[in-house]
């Protein structure tokens, strides 16, 4: 793992740039190694080796349908269960049912009738109403190995694991399976002015991480082991951040049920998952007296890979990393601006440990103009508006609304932007997909003209609604 230039406790002033600070986190960390997890863990996993098959799927021959086995042209002598069938014999079997041994087909119980012969013995014929032919042979059988043969591969390396995927695996008979790594992610809300529920009052705020930045980890690669919130003291901060009372987390249902899984896969769902691989705290990562960060990651050793960011909102996002190789994720106590910090920090460093790439900026034409302003790139949550990147009102570092309604996050730079000039632009898990990017104005002029279907004209006195389809790219 590549560790940054500067000790946790040095002081100095380390402000990359928004580029800069991302390539640093992409940078810090190696792809976690692949590891053997239980089938009821692995959902959204990637397999890390092909799936074979164990053996011929599946491994015997059964009946298609409920009826009999037969053995030989009717009417047929009705044998005991279990015995082997002769010419003229068969069995009532059900859907699923192993064929026995002499059976070489199925007659569907609706094909069939049980009558009595000449003398008063049960003998089963094919029905008047059954179609010629029947019983069709091998028809209503499913044969010995007709989904896979022993060795076949069932799922190609890389494949992710739904609902289909694990169930196939189950059928072939596997009850663990290899995937890719992915981080063990813990997050550590401080603040004692926070409160869990209802209004606050005067000098309180809601807490709104639980909501935020749980998803945002598990979209992000990360498996959430972990949750809890502690107040402003540095011992509480010393102890959340060791990791020593891990126990004592507040680890969430989907946390819970994944505990421990991204390694070894031991351990029942309740139990704790041991140490993190990426610590997510909130808040405490400015200058202040109740700001602990980066005093307790230099009592443990850690050093500092970014050190604050030039960028607005969530210029003290912090990232550092412990002699073990565990990393810390400082996010500022703003909502707005810890969403920014975990996009530009923990994302690329999750993709890291992850072992894929970073999300790709699209380029989109700027719906507005900005001004330079210098030396801080801006972070801002847009919507797509007649094809362009338009900054989303309520886009303080305290307000959610405008993050509420982004489809991502506009980069605009330092020098500023012209209306409609190229903006780099972050997806959000949430948003509208941003698609391959839109062509900038030059490429435009160049670009054959491509016919739009026309909206139908709309008199005044229409009843029919308005069609606003046209607002949105």
């Amino acid at each position: 793992m590549t560790s940054g230039p500067h000790a946790a406790g040095d002081e100095h002033a380390l402000h990359l740039t928004w580029a800069q600070a991302r390539e640093a986190a992409a940078a810090a960390a190696r792809a976690l190694p692949p590891a053997e997890v239980p089938l009821v863990r692995a959902a959204g996993r990637s397999l890390a080796e092909p799936l074979t098959a164990l053996r011929d799927m599946p491994h015997y021959t059964s009946s298609a349908m409920d009826g009999w086995a037969v053995c030989g042209t009717g009417p047929w002598i009705l044998a005991d269960p279990g015995e082997p069938l002769t010419a003229h014999q068969a069995v009532p079997i059900v859907t699923g049912g192993a064929l026995p041994p002499g059976a070489r087909s199925v007659l569907r119980r609706e094909h069939g009738e049980v009558l009595p012969d000449e003398d008063g013995l049960p003998h089963l014929r094919v029905s008047p109403s059954a179609p010629p032919g029947s019983p069709g042979g091998g028809a209503d059988l499913r044969q010995a190995g007709e989904e896979a043969h022993g060795g076949d591969v069932l799922l190609k390396a890389g494949s992710l694991l739904g609902p289909a995927q694990l169930a196939l695996a189950a059928l072939a008979g596997y009850d663990a399976v290899n995937v890719t790594g992915r981080p063990l992610v813990r997050i550590v809300r401080t603040g004692g002015e926070v409160v869990e529920s209802g209004l606050p009052g005067p000098g309180l705020v809601r807490d709104v991480f639980s909501y935020l930045i749980p998803p945002l980890v598990e979209a992000y690669g990360g498996i959430l082991v972990g949750h809890r919130k502690i107040g402003d003291a540095a011992a509480e901060w010393a102890a959340a951040l060791s990791d020593e009372d891990a126990a004592a987390d507040h680890a969430t249902a989907e946390g819970a049920s994944r505990a421990g899984a991204a390694h070894d896969g031991a351990g029942s769902p309740a139990a704790p998952a041991g140490p993190a691989d990426v610590v997510i705290t909130t808040g405490g990562t400015g200058r202040g007296g109740s700001d602990h960060f980066r005093d307790i990651v230099a009592q443990m050793g850690g050093r500092l890979i970014v050190d604050g960011v030039a960028m607005r909102p969530g210029h003290p996002t912090v990232l550092a990393e412990l002699p073990d190789g565990r990393f810390f994720v400082g996010l500022p106590g703003n909502p707005l601006a810890a969403v920014v910090g975990l996009v530009t920090v923990g994302e690329p460093l999750l993709a890291a440990l992850s072992g894929r790439e970073p999300l790709a900026a699209v380029e989109l034409p700027a719906g507005e103009v900005f001004e330079p302003e210098l030396r801080r790139t801006r972070i801002l949550p847009f919507r797509r508006m007649y094809g362009l990147a338009s900054p989303a009102a309520g886009s303080g570092s305290g307000m959610l609304r405008g993050l509420a309604r982004a489809d991502g996050f506009m980069v605009v730079p330092p020098h500023g932007l012209e209306l409609g000039a190229p903006v780099a632009c972050i997806p959000l898990p949430w948003g509208r997909p941003l698609g391959e990017g839109a062509p900038s104005s030059s490429a435009k002029a160049k670009a054959a003209p491509t016919e739009k279907a026309k909206p139908k004209r709309r008199t005044v006195g229409s009843q029919d609604p308005v069609d606003w389809s046209a607002l949105d790219a």
